[in-house]
This record gives C-alpha cells, sequence and structure tokens, in this order.
C-alpha cells in the first residue's frame, strides 16, 4: 500500500508540472490558433536566469522572482517579434516558425552559454521530508502539488473576474465581436501569451526544484509531452489541457515504477500506444472544445 501511495503522490507531482505546461500552451491556442513549440524555450529561460542568479549569490527568493519576470518578458518578446508579423498566416506556417524559434533559443545557449548540463542547487529546506500517511514526503513534492493548484485557482479567478479574462474568453470564442466591443486585439494576445509566459516561469521553478539541474535542451522533452497532455484532453481546452496532463504524469510514472528493467525502454511507446487508443476512441479529445476557453 505505501508503494502504490508513493506511486500516486509522483503521478501527482510529475502531472502538475505537465498540467501547468499544457495550459500556457491551451491559452495561446485558444486565442490565436498557434501550437507554440518555442514555449518550451521560456523554461530553459527560466532556469538559466536562476542558474545566473545563483551565480551573482542572490538568495533563492530572487532567482525565482527574477525567472518568472524573465520568462513573461521572453513570451511578449516572442508575441511581438514572431508571431505578430506572422498574424493572420496558416497555421502550418505559424507552427514551422515556433519549431524553428525553438531551435534557434537551445542553438544560442547552447553556443554562447554551454552545452554541458549544469547543476542548480535547491535550498536545503527543500530536500527535508515530512510524514504523510506514514509516507515520508519530500517538501519539494508538496511544493510543486501545493503551487499548481493555486497557480489553477490563480487562472480561474483571473478569467472571471477580471476585465481582460472576460475578454480572452469572448475572444476564444469571437475575436470579431470582441473587437467590435473596442477591446485591442493586439491587447488580449499580448496578454494571452504573457500568462503563458508566467505559466512556463512556474514550471521551470518546480521542474528544477525536482531536478536540480539545468541544459540548452530541457524544454523540448517537457514541451512534447505537453502537446500529448493537450491533444488528449481536447486541442483549445483548458481544463482538458489540465486533465491531459494529470493523466499522462501517471501513466510515466506506473510504467516507470512498473514496468521490468528489460522493458523500460518501451515506457514512451506504451505512452503513445494509449494514447493512440484514446484518440481513436475521442477523435476530438476527452473534453471536446465547444469554445475554445471553457471556465
Amino acid at each position: 500500500m505505501s508503494s502504490i501511495l508513493q506511486q500516486l503522490l509522483n503521478g501527482l507531482t510529475l502531472g502538475s508540472t505537465y498540467a501547468l505546461l499544457a495550459l500556457g500552451i491551451a491559452i495561446v491556442f485558444s486565442i490565436v490558433g498557434l501550437a507554440n513549440f518555442a514555449h518550451g524555450e521560456l523554461i530553459t529561460i527560466c532556469a538559466y536566469v536562476m542558474l545566473a542568479m545563483r551565480y551573482a549569490g542572490m538568495p533563492w527568493l530572487l532567482w525565482v522572482v527574477a525567472g518568472l519576470v524573465a520568462t513573461v518578458a521572453a513570451a511578449l518578446v516572442m508575441e511581438r517579434l514572431a508571431f505578430r508579423p506572422m498574424r493572420g498566416a496558416l497555421p502550418t506556417t505559424m507552427l514551422i516558425a515556433s519549431v524553428g524559434l525553438s531551435i534557434f533559443i537551445s542553438s544560442a545557449f547552447e553556443a554562447f552559454v554551454s552545452p554541458r548540463v549544469r547543476a542548480v542547487p535547491q535550498p536545503d529546506w527543500m530536500n527535508n521530508n515530512v510524514a504523510i500517511l506514514g509516507l515520508q514526503v519530500r517538501v519539494s513534492y508538496i511544493l510543486v502539488i501545493g503551487v499548481t493548484a493555486v497557480a489553477l485557482v490563480g487562472l480561474l479567478t483571473l478569467l472571471r473576474r477580471t476585465v481582460m479574462g472576460i475578454a480572452m474568453r469572448g475572444a476564444s470564442e469571437d475575436f470579431n465581436a470582441v473587437r467590435l466591443m473596442g477591446v485591442k486585439a493586439n491587447s488580449v494576445i499580448a496578454f494571452s501569451f504573457a500568462i503563458s509566459g508566467f505559466l512556463a516561469g512556474v514550471a521551470a521553478v518546480l521542474i528544477l526544484s525536482l531536478r536540480g539541474a539545468v541544459s540548452p535542451h530541457m524544454g523540448f522533452a517537457m514541451i512534447l509531452n505537453a502537446f500529448m497532455a493537450n491533444v488528449i484532453g481536447g486541442l483549445g481546452n483548458l481544463w482538458g489541457a489540465v486533465l491531459g496532463g494529470f493523466i499522462l504524469g501517471f501513466l510515466e510514472t506506473i510504467f516507470r515504477a512498473f514496468l521490468p528493467a528489460q522493458a523500460a525502454g518501451f515506457t514512451s511507446g506504451l505512452m503513445f500506444l494509449i494514447i493512440g487508443v484514446i484518440l481513436l476512441l475521442k477523435p476530438e479529445g476527452l473534453i471536446a472544445p465547444k469554445s475554445a476557453v471553457r471556465v
């Protein structure tokens, strides 16, 4: 029983990071129709900013603040310089542009910073254990789950209670109608990118708390899983993205924990097989997106 509880906790922790990343992708997709592969590089940017703050001798809390500011700023720069000039282009064109931007950013870190994995030591208190239901749980696991819950509640509140959040919900259903009501399209889109960047930054902080290392390509594998989560949940549906993230996290944890050692290499293949079965049964995803943003 303790082993099962431990794996459930591991799945919840991993699923939390996937859910945050999937949410960031879903927000932009719901407004612009852009599947932004460069979203993963926001994780890398945040991680390297935190590494730089560590070398500068700053306290951990300032690492976090600097990393979040950097990801929001980077997301806004992406939107303004890379995607705004292409607005109205075919979705395939914008997808290819985002892949190119992702490769450019990761290659820049590899060429001008370091191709090697760098350790980013976390505060000692994150490695402490607390007893919960007879399990010794790392504080970092509790941090991941708690921060994800707060982020989801905060996003729900923003979409329901703020003017810009309501404008985003309206834009996801009928952008032209929102513009006719006097809402500036550029403001809504930039705000959606800013929220996306913030969620990527939060995910990066949580990923570092679990892994304690940064590399130029760390965002790529994570973003592939986040896209799979969106497909499972239903492209264009925020809470479908969250559901897909948790499903993916639990599947990966179960396979890694219970597959024999000689079959561990089949983890990704089995995950794709199950996702394929889900899409055969529900091609539109588990939650069909009648409108792009549903709260």
